[in-house]
């Protein structure tokens, strides 16, 4: 009864109810469903980003904070050249003072001071009357010899400019090796993790059809036990493949400047054996380190080139004209008129200045010069060490892609003989020849194979990649990428 009264009440307000309450109502309504669905919408997670290796290294090459950084070191140092060539100009300056002071003088000569201010005029009487006064000057200097110096300045930031492109090439290096080695581990953890979940789906099946011939009597109990925790290792052993790759995925995402966004990998043609075994060998002093021990090593050499031009004398064209004007007349009386606020008289004067440097800065100059000798003979070992080291990782790469390869020959084998073992020990179960033990075995041995042959051929890869990273050049190994994923 109190359904029907509930549905009659019903009946009579909806009756009663204006259009103009029914409009509201559906408005109320439409309103609600729209803010449902925007919810909806921003909860759902954006689609993840497909990045090959290629893209992964533009990418990270192109938003990566250091690498812009690196860019910009590279701009200042451009406009350091420009600063430097500024110093052939000729210098223009001028100034203009309105002054009120008293006028007592005493005569003497002192040394030049940047405190005490000048005073000029005839010497009068004392008095703490103030008086008006004005100038205004104007020097043009220009430096038409210099012996050398202004270029030594020049080639010094063209040194720098060379520091910041070598700085730049070992940073992009740098941050392309780090994004590609994490690309290829990353893919190395989503192939283990296919193999981990191709076993599970092997076992379910498996533990499927146990656990019927269990229910019917046809097994004993214990088949059915084994067969239940082997799916859950084969169910541990892909979330923890899974795991994996999720943290590189992680790191990846970060060293391309995307930190906190999904991707996911395109293995294309690194999933297949590469189309050839070798990349081409540039010298050693071709690699960005080295050319960015021997950028220092020129720097310093630059500046070593500047001391060398210090000790000689400046020599300077110069003119100047310039106004006076004071309340003070050269009786030393006051006029009072305020006319020292403009200048009253004029002069010019021109001519050639000759400066010499320190006599006694000799010997700081000789401790200065070889101090930065020892820095670039430092700095030049420093080099050699480079290219020795350079050397020596290259010949490791080279050997650890000689054994990649090798290795990816064996699990192809490796892959072949333990399919047949298990299709043999499952077809030896079902004629009750074999245990499940011997399955269980035969399983294992498979999910580990298509592991190993799946990351063998990755490997192959990240042996050429090695090889390249060491060299110092990744442009070769790219190239080889690309054509395999051509005619891939």
């Amino acid at each position: 009864m109190r359904c029907c009264f509930a549905r009659e009440r019903m009946r009579s307000t909806i009756c009663l109810g204006t259009r103009a309450s029914a409009a509201l109502l559906l408005m109320v309504l439409a309103s609600t469903a729209l803010r449902a669905q925007a919810q909806g919408q921003a909860q759902q997670p954006a689609a993840a980003k497909v990045y090959t290796l290629d893209q992964a290294i533009s990418y990270a090459l192109a938003n990566y904070p250091a690498v812009r950084s690196s860019l910009e070191r590279v701009n200042a140092s451009q406009s350091g050249i420009n600063l430097a060539r500024t110093q052939y100009l000729p210098t223009l300056s001028g100034v203009y003072q309105d002054s009120r002071a008293t006028q007592n003088q005493v005569p003497g000569i002192w040394f030049p001071t940047a405190v005490t201010p000048t005073v000029e005029g005839p010497i009068g009487g004392n008095s703490g009357q103030s008086f008006w006064s004005s100038q205004m000057a104007a020097l043009f200097s220009w430096e038409p010899i210099d012996f050398g110096l202004r270029p030594a300045a020049v080639t010094r930031a063209r040194s720098a400019v060379d520091k910041s492109d070598a700085d730049l090439a070992l940073t992009k290096l740098q941050v392309a090796g780090s994004a590609g080695d994490y690309f290829l581990m990353a893919l190395a953890s989503q192939q283990a993790a296919a193999a981990a979940q191709a076993n599970i789906e092997r076992w379910q099946v498996f533990d499927q059809a146990i656990q019927d011939l269990v229910s019917n009597e046809l097994r004993p109990g214990a088949d059915g036990s084994r067969a239940d925790a082997q799916l859950a290792l084969a169910k541990t052993q892909f979330f923890r493949a899974q795991q994996n790759e999720q943290v590189t995925l992680a790191t990846l995402a970060a060293l391309m400047g995307t930190a906190g966004s999904a991707i996911r990998l395109d293995g294309g043609p690194l999933l297949n054996l590469p189309p050839a075994d070798s990349l081409p060998s540039p010298a050693p002093s071709d690699h960005p380190l080295a050319r960015d021990e021997m950028a220092e090593v020129r720097e310093i050499q630059a500046q070593e080139k500047i001391l060398d031009k210090t000790d000689y004398p400046r020599i300077y064209l110069q003119a100047e004209g310039f106004a006076r004007g004071s309340d003070i007349p050269n009786n030393s009386t006051t006029i009072g008129s305020a006319d020292g606020l403009e200048p009253g008289r004029g002069n010019w004067i021109a001519g050639v200045t000759v400066t010499f440097p320190n006599v006694f800065d000799f010997k700081a100059l000789k401790w200065q010069k070889q101090i930065w000798k020892a820095d670039e003979r430092s700095q030049q070992a420093g080099y050699d060490k480079t290219i020795q080291d350079l050397t020596g990782q290259a010949q490791v790469a080279l050997s650890q892609l000689n054994s990649a390869q090798l290795v990816a020959q064996q699990t192809a084998v490796e892959l072949t003989a333990a399919r047949a073992s298990e299709t043999q020990s499952r077809a030896r179960y079902d004629a009750s020849l074999a245990t499940l033990v011997e399955v269980a075995d035969a399983e294992n041995l498979l999910a580990q194979a298509e592991a190993d042959d799946a990351v063998a051929r990755l490997n192959v890869w990240r042996g050429l990649f090695d090889v390249a990273y060491a060299q110092g050049d990744l442009q070769p190994f790219l190239d080889l990428l690309r054509s395999a994923a051509a005619g891939h």
